[in-house]
């Protein structure tokens, strides 16, 4: 076993590694100072502070918190900007997108990536840095970043180069980062956001976001924090391959930068390139943040017109931020922060701030670090990465269909609404797309074999899936929610929903009683489908037009005000009340169309 030791007071020291004689699992625990703060130091220091007494370095600390405060310039963080001051600063913000590529190797070394596997189970020599290892570059990670550069409209460079990012910190044991800095494998794309995409109203109808350039990178090792002083290093994450994908500051508003992500992220699962979305920690988020005052650019020209983007305001930079709505939120109150600081006089810092979901203001974390600090050079150990155009042809000719055409031929084929078509793509990674897709064969199959609707019509298949797109959303949603488990399709299979649906269409089951169906099979009912209506009682025994009409005059006789406000005061709304009534004392036996005809026949109201 690797143990890996700072000692307390000596964060900037590299760490002191002890050998010991067990199998080949690897775990670095690293003490820490109280603050279980790891920070990134550019130079090792021989100097340690093991002999400062305890009050001291307690009044140090004291100290260097009010430093960090007063540089923070925390008295105006969190604070909210009204309408009024935001119409007199324009808002400039530039995206970083880490997405972890969907691959079974490392960028690096032969090791398997290994997300879900016990730590440090899938270590590579090159992953641990030690002596004499060096990196060998697996071929197949270039398939899916290209597959994403393609997706996002970029450039696809034939020749690109990896580079060295040096900085000195425990999840990185090489002592550098291996990017592509200066001669990224993609270059100059762009992705469309339109306002169904959630785009601000200030945006329009569209807002085309520029792409500076796509880069292939390695990950960081997984830090887990063990309080009060402890840290736990998993190294299976080292070299895993990543693309980091850089906007142009072409976003004005928090909105429009949320949409974006979002957009962005359903690209990469669409065209199978990342493991996972946000939700999963397969994509992470770093936003450039500035403001400055409306008008202060070059003259005669806007900020999207201004391809140099000169004037913008100083930048401050948001790390790691793991959810859509954390993006809008985190914009939103470093925004303010900087408005205020600028509106009282002062200027803002170039620097690297933190955000919490739920926190009113984001923190400092350290100064901005720059080229300079990094020292970027090319990786020595690595030759030029080159790309044939028969690999980029092959891979354009093969591309899986990107969200926006999916979403149109759903609305145009299927006939859902863009906001249904639109949910099914974005839910579960597109998994839930698939369960919808099979669940439409599964009926169209039942109907064939029926015989209930020979020759059917396309109005008819677009209203059958509208039917079940509506069940893959809503009742199997919120099934999930409540059960707050994660969606499996084998759960209730596509076989299973169909023939749910396909009953209910031809009234042979109640909707409540196919939702009661539905629901028995989600939490583990084993009978199949048939056996469970027929030992429940579910399927419906249709009762004769008297039958209704006697059950709807005595419902309407035991509510003689609401019959009256329904019949000569037009309110309708009210009827509802009277269909679930005779829904309940139906007991599986009312159909809720033919109860709502019955109701208004009585109440001399006109039919839909």
């Amino acid at each position: 076993m690797w143990i890996a030791t700072l000692r307390h007071g000596t964060t900037s020291s590299p760490p002191r590694c002890v050998a010991g004689h067990h199998h080949h699992v690897l775990w670095a625990s690293i003490a820490q100072k109280s603050s279980v703060n790891i920070r990134r130091h550019l130079q090792t220091q021989e100097r340690t502070n093991d002999d400062i007494p305890f009050r001291k370095h307690f009044k140090d600390n004291a100290k260097r918190r009010k430093h960090n405060a007063s540089n923070d310039q925390s008295g105006v963080s969190g604070q909210s900007v009204d309408n009024a001051l935001l119409d007199r600063w324009q808002l400039t913000v530039g995206l970083e997108i880490h997405a972890q590529l969907n691959t079974p190797h490392k960028l690096f070394s032969g090791a398997l990536t290994s997300p879900n596997e016990q730590p440090n189970t899938h270590v590579g020599l090159f992953d641990f840095a030690l002596p004499g290892s060096q990196p060998k570059f697996q071929k197949g990670t270039l398939l899916p970043a290209i597959r994403a550069a393609l997706a996002l409209g970029c450039h696809i460079e034939r020749q690109s180069q990896f580079d060295r990012k040096h900085y000195f910190y425990a999840d990185q044991p090489s002592g550098y980062q291996i990017t592509q800095y200066y001669r990224p494998f993609a270059t100059q794309g762009s992705i469309a956001l339109y306002d169904d995409d959630g785009i601000a109203p200030e945006d329009g109808t569209l807002a085309r976001i520029g792409i500076k350039q796509i880069q292939l990178e390695q990950d960081t090792a997984k830090t887990v924090l063990q309080p009060p002083s402890d840290a736990m290093l998993d190294f299976n994450r080292v070299s895993q391959p990543l693309i980091e994908i850089i906007t142009l500051p072409h976003i004005h508003h928090p909105q429009t930068a949320a949409a974006c992500v979002k957009k962005i992220q359903a690209v990469l699962q669409a065209v199978n390139a990342v493991t996972t979305g946000m939700e999963l920690g397969g994509l992470r988020a770093d936003i450039n943040v500035s403001v400055r005052r409306k008008g202060s650019g070059r003259p005669g020209t806007t900020l999207s017109e201004d391809q140099n983007f000169q004037g913008l305001g100083q930048r401050t930079e948001i790390k790691n931020l793991s959810s859509i709505k954390a993006v809008e939120d985190a914009i939103i109150a470093e925004r303010n922060r900087q408005i205020l600081v600028l509106e009282n006089g002062s200027t803002i810092k170039g620097e690297t701030r933190g955000w919490t979901l739920g926190a009113s203001g984001t923190v400092k974390l350290r100064g901005k670090e720059g080229e300079v600090d990094y020292r970027y050079m090319p990786d020595p150990d690595l030759g030029a990465l080159l790309i044939s155009d028969s690999m980029i042809a092959k891979l354009s000719e093969t591309l899986p269909q990107l969200p926006d055409r999916t979403i149109a031929e759903l609305v145009q084929h299927h006939g859902l609404t863009t906001k249904d078509a639109k949910t099914l793509v974005e839910l579960d990674d597109g998994r839930r797309l698939d369960y919808f897709d099979d669940v439409c064969e599964e009926i169209a199959a039942i109907h064939n074999q029926w015989q209930q609707k020979p020759g059917a019509t396309s109005g008819d298949k677009r209203k059958s899936s509208v039917i079940v797109a509506n069940w893959v959303i809503h009742e199997l949603g919120g099934l999930l929610n409540t059960s707050e488990s994660i969606f499996d399709p084998d759960q209730v299979s596509a076989g299973e929903m169909s023939l749910i649906i396909a009953m209910l269409e031809v009234d042979y089951i109640t909707g409540s009683s196919a939702k009661q169906l539905f629901a028995k099979k989600f939490h583990g009912d084993t009978r199949d489908i048939r056996t469970i209506v027929q030992d429940e009682n579910l399927a419906l025994v249709h009762l004769s037009d008297d039958e209704y009409i006697e059950m709807a005059v005595g419902l309407l006789d035991s509510h003689p005000v609401m019959a009256s406000q329904i019949k000569d005061k037009g309110q309708i709304g009210k009827l509802g009340f009277f269909i679930g009534q005779m829904m309940r004392k139906g007991r599986g036996k009312i159909v809720a169309q033919k109860a709502e005809a019955t109701l208004r026949q009585l109440l001399e109201i006109p039919s839909k």
